[in-house]
């Protein structure tokens, strides 16, 4: 089971150039906003991810816009784990669990959450968060991850996993959030 106090949210490559071409853009976008927002709620940390942006442009403005002032990671490798200061940024984060979230599913989010796997984290994938530019290639990613050693979770259910009660007086905002459109 999640465990806010040591659970991470880490966003992989929600950028411009990939996400114009992204299967299911919309439902991928209020996702993603929504995890950030109950991650924000909880008080979790979270890693924010960009392969190359000179090339691939900046992470999407709704979603930079929740993040506020963090920085994002920037990467060559397709693996979050090649790159020193996401290394360093788990870390510090001083998390067990990670929940991992962008695009797309069969490459980046694949990639990292096998190496996360292999390093003994509980990977959980928010597979309503991920997408590639193909369904086809979202499935196959899916199914990859499953037998990499990483769960499938979802918004809702990990948000709620996380929260554990619905007496913590931060149920009401976390149910308007996930229930949000």
């Amino acid at each position: 089971m999640l465990k806010a106090k040591n659970t991470a949210l880490v966003l992989i490559d929600v950028q411009q150039k990939l996400f114009e071409h992204i299967h299911d853009q919309q439902r991928l976008l209020a996702s993603l906003v929504r995890v950030v927002k109950g991650a924000q709620l909880l008080e979790l940390p979270i890693i924010w991810c960009e392969q190359m942006p000179e090339k691939l442009g900046p992470t999407i403005e709704p979603l930079a816009e929740c993040l506020g002032d963090d920085e994002p990671i920037t990467k060559t490798t397709f693996c979050c784990c090649g790159a020193r200061k996401f290394e360093q940024a788990l870390l510090h984060s001083g998390a067990k669990s990670i929940l991992l979230a962008g695009i797309e599913t069969h490459v980046c989010v694949y990639q990292t959450a096998a190496c996360l796997a292999d390093d003994a984290y509980d990977v959980q994938v928010l597979a309503d968060c991920t997408s590639s530019r193909t369904a086809e290639n979202h499935e196959i990613g899916l199914g990859r991850i499953q037998t990499s050693g990483a769960t499938l979770t979802s918004v809702e259910m990990a948000m709620l996993e996380l929260l554990q009660d619905a007496a913590s007086p931060l149920f009401k905002d976390m149910l308007r959030l996930i229930k949000s459109p």
